[in-house]
């Protein structure tokens, strides 16, 4: 048993520091958009839906906070697959109707978005890998299944 722990976490460490990157970018962003809720503001209005439009304040305020709470469980890997599914929307309307409109200005934006969307795609299949909070809870009920000590 330990050994094919051992084989599966050699295997897929690479996995979880992508995971853990790409968690600590999404917070590094909400960070931001907390810290400056008018830019966000702004890029929810430059996409040219109404429905967005008219209610930019809520969304920039309810994209920032998910955005960081997210951003927390994909870094520590817990609830990644729900965390990313969540996501995944948010950074579809960043691609494809706010950066690929701005790639003129800043290109880095809408290569990371894209980055961002893709990994996010990854781990909402994937899961989270061996060294999340995920797995640590999982191997902790089967400890406790095995010894007796679980709940019944």
């Amino acid at each position: 048993m330990s050994e094919t722990i051992t084989k599966n976490s050699r295997r897929g460490i690479w996995l979880d520091v992508l995971r853990i990157l790409l968690g600590l970018i999404i917070v590094y962003k909400a960070i931001n958009f907390i810290r400056n809720t008018a830019v966000l503001k702004s890029l929810i209005e430059e996409t040219g839906i109404g429905v967005f439009s008219q209610n930019s304040t809520v969304l920039s305020f309810v994209i920032a906070y998910l955005s960081l709470l997210f951003g927390v469980f994909i870094t520590v890997g817990l609830f990644t697959r729900a965390s990313s599914i969540i996501l995944i929307p948010v950074l579809i309307v960043a691609v494809f109707f706010v950066n690929i409109k701005r790639m003129n200005y800043n290109a880095f934006e809408f290569i990371l978005s894209v980055i961002a969307l893709i990994l996010l795609i990854l781990f909402a299949i994937k899961g989270s890998g061996t060294l999340s909070a995920d797995e640590y809870f999982r191997r902790g009920s089967a400890l406790d299944k095995k010894s007796g000590r679980a709940f019944k």
